[in-house]
This record gives structure tokens, sequence and C-alpha cells, in this order.
């Protein structure tokens, strides 16, 4: 059996990965978001999809198994060390008011936004939190992506859209802790106390904290040429370093792409930075798309009805317009640019794990109907396939914007 599993999994990671390098070609040729492409990959070759025709034995050659879901998980981990290794720690805590006020805005307008408008549909009140709290989390990785292939990493947008999507994503783990709480628990909304909520956010605020600090501290010292010689040590103690963080966040209850970030901003000053930049970059070239491809995967559109679909699109429209003011607003007065500003909500459009993992606990507790679980996948793969879109977009009309501004001088 466990043999069978592994062959299934190295299958349908050859499947998945050649699919999206495919994708991202055809995608790479019609200007548009390589992201994108592999994200419809997967979705085109997944096991709901084309995958469901092609059976071996009364057996799917593609089926998404949980060790395939850990190395989606292991790429989302990659990408955040990568993007911690684009900030140091510096820069983080300069733009630490900005990235704080927009993060939590960013939680708090979809949370609060979600809750009314479900309560007014019929929802009861832990359904309402359960769907409000899949609406603050941010999926940082997409917008990574795009930012990058445009060269604009290091723009003071990507800055505050990565600041504020750290921040947001460790409140909305904090948001998640309450809710999950409750759900599990007998007591129910009415057992809820503020204290209990404004003592789980700080307390993960403060684990996230003295992650940073521990990591800005040990890890330089721990990474460097003069401790390890052998070819490759530097870049395997690097790797055990960001992977050990990761652990060690999962462990504490935040998210552990948090801990991977944390290391990575702790190394972005350090003597091997370029070496380890060089080096996981030749990593996230498969890591990176298959990520994106086994997000792909697991949308299951067949078991859609009218009913799904018009509940979804009110969770989409709220799910877009709450980040888009709520971070986007702030964004455009901190950065005085209405432009920049524009580019921050629309980077903190996209839902990820955390959105799937609120519809998990949702339904495996019993609170939310396999409807509603539905409606919550098709929200998190709708907004990030619009991510990416339309984050190339302003950054075309940005480009026309520029050359026209050449032209004429």
């Amino acid at each position: 059996m466990a043999e069978e599993q592994f062959i299934e999994t190295i299958i349908g990671v050859g499947i998945l990965l050649f699919a999206a390098k495919l994708m991202a070609e055809l995608f790479l040729r019609l200007k548009l978001p390589i992201v994108l492409g592999e994200l419809l990959a997967g979705i085109i070759v997944g096991p709901f999809a084309l995958g469901a025709f092609f059976v071996v034995d009364g057996h799917q050659v593609l089926r998404i198994n949980d060790e395939i879901k850990i190395l989606g998980e292991i790429g989302a981990i990659v990408i955040l060390f990568m993007a911690g290794l684009e900030m140091t720690p510096k820069e983080f805590l300069k733009g630490g008011k900005n990235s704080f006020i927009v993060g939590t805005m960013g939680v708090v307008i979809p949370f609060f936004a979600g809750y009314m408008v479900f309560q007014m549909f019929g929802f009861d009140a832990l359904q309402s939190m359960l769907i409000a709290t899949a609406l603050t989390a941010t999926s940082i990785a997409i917008s990574i992506q795009v930012l990058s292939e445009f060269g604009k990493i290091k723009t003071p947008e990507a800055r505050l859209i990565i600041g504020a999507a750290v921040v947001d994503d460790i409140l909305a783990i904090a948001v998640l802790s309450v809710v999950s709480s409750i759900a599990i628990g007998d007591g129910g909304v009415e057992s809820l106390q503020i204290s209990d909520v404004v003592f789980t956010i700080l307390q993960v605020l403060a684990f996230f904290g003295i992650m940073l600090i521990v990591a800005v501290i040990v890890i330089p010292k721990v990474v460097t040429p003069r401790l390890w010689k052998a070819k490759g040590s530097v870049e395997g103690i690097a790797t055990a370093s960001f992977f050990g963080a990761a652990a060690v966040a999962g462990i504490i209850g935040l998210s552990p792409i948090v801990g991977a970030f944390a290391v990575g901003m702790a190394l972005s000053t350090s003597k091997v930075f370029d070496k380890i930049e060089n080096y996981i970059g030749k990593i996230g070239l498969i890591f990176a798309p298959l990520f994106f491809a086994i997000i792909g995967a697991q949308v299951d559109l067949r078991a859609v009805s009218w009913e799904i679909l018009g509940l979804s699109g009110i969770i989409i429209i709220i799910a877009i317009t709450t980040k888009l003011f709520g971070c986007g607003l702030p964004a455009m007065l901190l950065l005085k640019n209405k432009a920049q500003g524009m580019k921050v909500g629309i980077g903190m459009i996209s839902r990820g794990e955390v959105g799937l993992i609120v519809a998990g606990v949702g339904v495996s507790s019993g609170i939310l109907t396999s409807d509603v679980y539905s409606t919550i996948v098709i929200m998190v793969a709708v907004t990030t396939i619009i991510t990416p879109i339309w984050l190339k977009m302003e950054y075309r009309k940005e480009q026309k914007q520029d050359q026209g501004k050449t032209e004429s001088n």
C-alpha cells in the first residue's frame, strides 16, 4: 500500500509539474501572468476535470493525496522564504506602522462586512463568523510571483503588500484560532469573551515578534561561511533553518509560512545572501509552479448549482471590495500615491490556504453545509485567478504611461 501511494504521488507530481510548465510557456507567449497559467493547468488536468477520464485498474491516474498536498505546502514555504530574502528587517520595521494599518484593515473590514451580510441572508452567527473568517486571509504567494515577473518586488507598493500580507496572515490566524475554538467547543458564540479574543490575538502577535527577533539575532550567526566550509553546507543549513522556523511557527499556532518569511528576512543582510538567493531561486523554479498547480487541482466545479453560483457571486463581491477598499484606500493615503495604493488593494485580494482551512473546519465540525463549503472554495479559486490578471493589467497600464511620457519628452 505504501509503495502504491509513493507511485501515485510521483505520477501526480510529474503530471502537475509538466502541465504547469506547459501552460506557463503558453501564457508567456500570450503575455498573461505565468502564475495564472500554472493555476489553470492544475484545474484542467486535476482529478475533477480531465484527470477524471484517465483511469487504470479502476483508479484515477492523478489523485491529490495527502503527500501531494504536503508538497504544495512546502512550495508555499519556499515562496515565502524567497519573499523574506527580498526584505531586510530594517525595511520591514520602517514600514511596520503602514503594514500594520493596511494589514489590520484587510482583516477587520472583510470580517465584519462578511459577518453582517451573511447574517442578513439568514445564516446563524457561527456560520456567518466562519464565512467571514475565510474572507480575512491573503495569499501573498500569488502577488509575489506577479511582482517578481515585472521586476517590481522592491517598489514601495510591493513592500507594503508583503508587509501588510504578513500582518494580515498573522491576524487572520488569530481570528481563525478564536473562531475554531468556538466551532469545536460546546459553548457557542454566546460563551465568547472579548478579553479571550484580545488575548489570543496579542498572543499570536507576540509569538511572531519573538520569532522574528530570534531569527534576526541567531540565524545569521548559524548560517555563515566561517562555520560551514563543505560544498552545499551553507545552502543546506539555510534550508534546514527556514523549514525549522516554519515548523516552530506551526507548533505555536501560526501559519508555517510566517516562520519561513522571518528566516528569509534574517538572511537578507547576511554575507551568504547572494549564494542563498541563487540557490533558492532554482528550488523555486520547481516548487512554485507545483504549488500553484496543486491549488488548481483541488478546485471541484462538478457540484456547482445555480444556488451555489449565486451565493459564490455574493462572497466573491464581498471578498474583492473589502480588500480593495480596506487595504487600497489606507495604502493610497499612506503612500500618497493613488496608483500605488490601488495596486496594494489588488495585491491583497487573493485568498489562499487559510480560506480553505476555515472551510474545512466548518465542514468537519458540521457547522457549514457542503454548498457553503463549495462557495468558499470557488471564492478562493476566483480571487486567486483575478489577482494576477488585474495586477498585471495595472503594471501594463503603468508601462504604457511611462513610455508615453518618454516619447513626449
